[in-house]
């Protein structure tokens, strides 16, 4: 998959990874780059044309995918995170949640998989996260949302491959965006440098792409007793 000369669907690219995503493709030299958000109005950025979908609604999905229809990179990056907690929270914030970080990529996967066969294959990139592989209070409906988006990667890897579509994950914890404001500077990564991996990952026709160093620990420990990722909770005793 080269960048060069390809054209781009990227939702929510109004703002955060989305932006710095759809700026460096322009940067590499893509043909046209679709910026797929729910406010047009809200698309500033310079090179790219602005398209009106809403991950949440198959209908609009549908539409965009129709005029979009000469595209044959799909980024998926549109998301939320609403910090709601699953024990106590309202049944219908975490349904919200997961309708967006995981039926919304779906959606827009679907719609887009019959239009970069026609044009003789291409490639996708879902935007996963770190809380793809670890889970803790504070992010439980983000946490299921996006375990179930990499389980679906790694289904609809396979699925597309024989139509010439390549599927990449991008794992990546916090990214100075407007999304993790919350956090300390210290903690975060350059979304412009997560941008730049995502897209070296897609011209390489990489099954992953890791971003950050703390995601990679978290990564390594995914084969151990789970206490390496909730060191809170009682290990395994021994005999």
């Amino acid at each position: 998959m080269e960048i060069k000369n390809a054209v781009a669907v990227v939702t929510g690219a109004n703002r955060g990874l989305g932006r710095h995503l759809a700026a460096q493709l322009v940067e590499r030299g893509a043909a046209k780059v679709y910026a797929a958000v729910r406010n047009p109005a809200s698309v500033d950025l310079p090179g790219v044309e602005a398209l009106r979908m809403d991950i949440t609604d198959p209908d609009s999905v549908a539409h965009a995918a129709a005029i979009a229809a000469d595209a044959n990179l799909l980024i998926n990056n549109a998301g939320i995170s609403t910090h709601v907690d699953l024990v106590q929270s309202d049944i219908g914030d975490i349904r919200h949640e997961i309708e967006t970080n995981f039926y919304g990529s779906l959606h827009v996967t679907r719609a887009f998989a019959p239009v970069l066969q026609a044009r003789g294959g291409g490639a996708i990139l879902n935007v996963l996260s770190i809380l793809s592989w670890a889970h803790y209070p504070g992010y439980g409906s983000y946490s299921v949302a996006k375990a179930a988006a990499w389980a679906m990667t790694n289904v609809v890897r396979q699925e597309l491959a024989p139509a010439g579509i390549d599927v990449t994950a991008l794992h990546v914890g916090y990214m100075d965006t407007d999304m993790a404001d919350y956090v300390d500077p210290s903690s975060k990564t350059d979304p412009a440098a997560v941008a730049r991996l995502a897209l070296d990952g897609i011209e390489a026709r990489a099954l992953e792409v890791v971003a950050d160093d703390r995601t990679r620990t978290v990564k390594s420990a995914l084969g151990g007793d789970p206490s390496l990722l909730y060191p809170g909770l009682p290990a395994e005793k021994g005999e």
